[in-house]
């Protein structure tokens, strides 16, 4: 199932986007984010996570490449694998183990990980538009099917 674009013409539009997303999560799913640099890709999942829950700052795992976040349903990861340099850095940091079906794993620039990563149950396409931010979705499960679903009803009603 494919959705979108749909237009994210200001950060509030994105912030309200990540409340619906949060609205419609109900434990782990692995969603990647694909995008140029600027696209808005960290600043849908710092607002997501902070609608999940988190109260605390949320940075970009650019240099750590994850960064963990306590949220009351669970442990989401943030990857962001711009400046990774070889794939096999994420074998050595045990990469795989991050990814159980109770964790929520939102990952910046997948591409960079080869196969190595799980695949995804949502994967969703940020762009910039001459009037702001557009995304696009795709669901890669029957798990990320049914919450793009939620999320599309839940957005539309809005």
């Amino acid at each position: 199932m494919q959705v979108g674009p749909w237009e994210l013409a200001t950060e509030q539009s994105t912030e309200r986007l990540a409340h619906h997303m949060a609205m419609v999560t109900s434990g782990g799913m692995i969603i990647h984010l694909h995008g140029d640099l600027g696209a808005g890709k960290t600043t849908l999942v710092r607002a997501y996570l902070r609608a999940l829950g988190h109260h605390g700052t949320v940075k970009s795992p650019t240099y750590t490449l994850v960064e963990p976040y306590a949220l009351p349903q669970g442990i989401a990861y943030h990857f962001d694998l711009y400046r990774l340099q070889d794939p096999e850095e994420l074998e050595l940091m045990g990469v795989r183990d991050y990814f159980s079906s109770s964790n929520l794993c939102l990952v910046e620039w997948p591409e960079r990980a080869g196969s190595l990563l799980a695949a995804p149950d949502i994967d969703a396409w940020l762009s910039l538009v001459h009037h702001g931010r557009q995304i696009v979705w795709a669901s890669g499960s029957e798990r990320g099917e049914v919450w793009l679903n939620q999320l599309v009803k839940t957005w539309v009603d809005a």
